[in-house]
C-alpha cells in the first residue's frame, strides 16, 4: 500500500485501518485517470458499531480530495457496506465453464470477422512457465489495460516482487503467450491444470478479439482435460457465441467487481470520453459527505464539459448510482426502473442512456 490510515483510541491503541494504492483507471474513450484503490479496511470487533468505520472513510475521502483526486475505487468484500459511503458497482465479471468435448469453435459466418480467425492466421502461441515470462506479462498487460475501460494499472513493484494473485504472483502457472506475425507478444493466458482434470484460467489478456480466440483455441486443445474454466470473462464477451454448441458454455459466478466513487463530479464527468452529443442536468445527492449539487453536462464531439447550474434537473440520483453509471457498465434506465434514479421530464432517460453508453463495456481483472 502507498498510504495507510489508522483509527486509534485516546490511549493511542490502533482499532481500525484503511489503506490505499495509487492506480491509473482507464476511462471510456481511452483517457487515463489517477484513482485510489481502497483496501485493507477493517475495525476490531471490540470497537464496531461506534462510528469508527464511518469516521475513517470520511477522513480518507477528505484526504483524497486534498490530494486533488476525483475518483476512488475498491473491491467490495460486502456489498451492503460501501454503498453508504458513496461507492457504486461499476464493472461486472463472470465465470465461463466449458466441457472440453464440447469446446469446438465455430467457423466465422461473417467473412473477415475479427475474433474468428485461426491461430496460424494471427500468429503463434508459445507455452512458458510463469517464472520465465514476467517481463512479457507485465508489458502485455500494460498495453491491454490502456485500451480497456475499467482496467487498472499494475505497478511494476507488484510484478517485481510477485505480489497479489496469479499471474502477478510467482505461483506456479503455465502461461500461453501469443505472438503476432512479427513475433511481438500481444496476449497471454495464465492457467493451472488441477488434479480433477480441470484447466482453470486465471486471466486471459488479449489486445484484440482474434488474439483471445487464438488463446482459447489453444486452451481447448489440451489433452487429458475434462473441463476448461475461465475465471474472469466480461458479461458481453463473444467467446460463448463462438462455440459451435452455444449451451456448452455454462455461465456462473456473475458478480460485481470494481466499485467507483466520484469525489469531484464536474472533473470526473469531463475526464471521460463520450460518444453522443447532448445536454443533461444531473442533481447529485452525496448524503455521506452531506453535499448536494446540480450540474450541467454538455457533450460535443466526444468531449464533456460539466459545470454547476441552477437549471431544473433532468435526473436526480445518489452519488453511488452515478459511480455505477460512470464507466458505462450500467445503463441509467436500469437504475430508473430499479427506483434509484428519478427522471423529471420525458426523454431524459433515453438521452441519459445514449450519453452514458460506451463503445466498449468496462471490465476489470485486477485484484487488490
Amino acid at each position: 500500500m502507498d498510504r495507510n490510515l489508522f483509527a486509534v483510541t485516546a490511549e493511542g491503541k490502533p482499532v481500525g485501518t484503511a489503506g490505499a494504492y495509487s492506480f491509473e483507471l482507464t476511462l471510456p474513450g481511452g483517457s487515463l485517470a489517477p484513482a485510489s484503490g481502497i483496501t485493507c479496511v477493517g475495525v476490531l470487533p471490540s470497537h464496531r458499531r461506534r462510528g469508527v468505520l464511518s469516521a475513517m472513510m470520511r477522513h480518507q475521502l477528505g484526504e483524497l480530495r486534498d490530494r486533488g483526486e476525483f475518483l476512488s475505487v475498491l473491491l467490495a468484500s460486502e456489498a451492503l457496506i460501501y454503498r453508504r459511503f458513496g461507492y457504486g458497482p461499476a464493472t461486472y465479471t463472470r465465470r465461463l465453464t466449458v466441457p472440453r468435448h464440447r469446446a469446438l469453435l465455430a467457423p466465422p459466418r461473417a467473412p473477415g470477422a475479427s475474433g474468428a480467425t485461426t491461430t496460424g492466421e494471427t500468429g503463434s502461441v508459445e507455452l512458458l512457465r510463469r517464472a520465465e515470462c514476467g517481463a512479457i506479462l507485465e508489458d502485455v498487460y500494460d498495453r491491454y489495460r490502456r485500451t480497456q475501460p475499467g482496467a487498472l494499472s499494475r505497478p511494476h513493484s507488484w510484478w517485481a516482487t510477485g505480489a497479489g494473485q496469479p499471474p502477478i504472483s510467482a505461483a506456479p502457472r503455465y502461461v500461453a503467450v501469443h505472438r503476432d506475425a512479427d513475433g511481438v507478444p500481444d496476449g497471454y493466458a495464465s492457467y493451472v491444470h488441477g488434479e480433477d482434470h480441470t484447466l482453470t484460467v486465471d486471466e486471459t489478456i488479449a489486445t484484440d478479439d482474434a488474439v483471445f480466440t487464438a488463446l482459447a483455441r489453444f486452451l481447448f486443445g489440451h489433452d487429458l482435460i475434462s473441463t476448461v474454466v475461465f475465471k474472469h470473462i466480461a458479461p458481453d464477451h463473444p467467446l460463448r457465441w463462438q462455440l459451435t454448441d452455444f449451451r456448452a458454455g455454462e455461465v456462473g459466478g456473475d458478480t460485481d467487481w470494481l466499485w467507483v466513487r466520484l469525489l469531484d463530479v464536474p472533473r470526473a464527468l469531463a475526464a471521460r470520453g463520450w460518444f453522443t452529443d447532448g445536454e443533461l442536468v444531473l442533481e447529485v445527492d452525496d448524503p455521506f459527505l452531506d453535499e448536494r449539487g446540480r450540474y450541467l453536462l454538455t457533450v460535443r464531439d466526444g468531449k464533456g464539459d460539466c459545470v454547476p447550474t441552477d437549471r431544473e434537473p433532468d435526473l436526480s440520483l445518489d452519488v453511488s448510482d452515478l459511480g455505477s453509471l460512470y464507466l458505462g457498465g450500467t445503463a441509467p434506465s436500469t437504475l430508473v426502473r430499479a427506483g434509484h434514479i428519478r427522471a423529471h421530464r420525458p426523454g431524459a432517460i433515453a438521452l441519459a442512456d445514449a450519453l452514458f453508453r460506451t463503445d466498449r463495456s468496462p471490465h476489470c481483472l485486477h485484484w487488490f
